[in-house]
């Protein structure tokens, strides 16, 4: 299917409208995962003509997705990768995840942007961050755009990676999510050390429910299920 190229016109507006000089695009991966970190890239592109093919991580086929983000390293004034664990999520809630996953990534960055553009419409990064959200920014800012695919390779090699030890699981292909190899091997073996013991998912395994984690929260208010996945699909 056609699409438009991204472009940088949210880059170009904060420079004239706030003065910055070094703006980094950042996207998420990972978020409605059962198993897996959540990771977030941010990239730093200035002004500079991207690759030809250039868009939202996942509007591509995974070789062109692989071939591109190798392509992109070498393009990019500089990125960096965040990642918050599975226990992590599970102690903090994804909100709180994104934001420190967010954070490493940046201050991995060789130099602090005085900007971030923030794919999506939640600004899950706040102060002290000078943060503009856009809706589909992966398709049509291009430093997010180069953060999602940057992420989207590295998280898929690292969830292969976990996944040589619980094969049945088949991480290599479903990177965590739902799927019906990793909904059996969930009814069978119950979770791996690399899943999210929160997760609702865990409310459909009777023979497993008694791992599930539920934080504590000094209000009473109910956990967050923001982005989660539930066992049918």
């Amino acid at each position: 299917m056609p699409y438009e190229p991204p472009t940088h016109t949210v880059e170009r507006s904060l420079r004239a409208t706030t003065g910055a000089k070094v703006i980094a695009g950042v996207d998420e991966v990972g978020r409605g995962a059962w198993a897996g970190p959540v990771t977030v890239c941010a990239a730093v592109t200035g002004l500079r003509r991207p690759p030809v093919g250039l868009t939202d991580s996942k509007l591509l086929t995974v070789k062109r997705r692989t071939e591109l983000a190798a392509e992109l390293e070498k393009w990019v004034t500089a990125y960096a990768l965040g990642h918050a664990s599975p226990q992590e999520i599970d102690e903090l809630g994804m909100t709180a995840s994104l934001r420190l996953a967010a954070v490493r990534a940046l201050e991995a960055l060789p130099v602090r942007p005085d900007a971030v553009i923030l794919d999506g419409k939640h600004d899950y990064l706040g102060a002290p961050w000078r943060v503009r959200t856009v809706v589909k920014g992966d398709r049509s800012c291009v430093a997010v755009a180069a953060a999602s695919v940057i992420a989207k390779v590295h998280r898929d090699k690292v969830m292969a990676e976990l996944g040589v030890d619980h094969a049945d699981f088949d991480f290599a292909a479903n990177a965590g999510y739902p799927s019906p190899a990793h909904k059996a091997a969930l009814e069978e073996r119950g979770p791996t050390p690399h899943h999210r013991l929160s997760w609702a998912y865990l409310d459909a395994l009777p023979k497993w429910r008694h791992l599930k984690k539920v934080r504590a929260w000094a209000d009473g208010s109910a956990p967050e299920i923001e982005g989660q996945l539930g066992f049918d699909f």
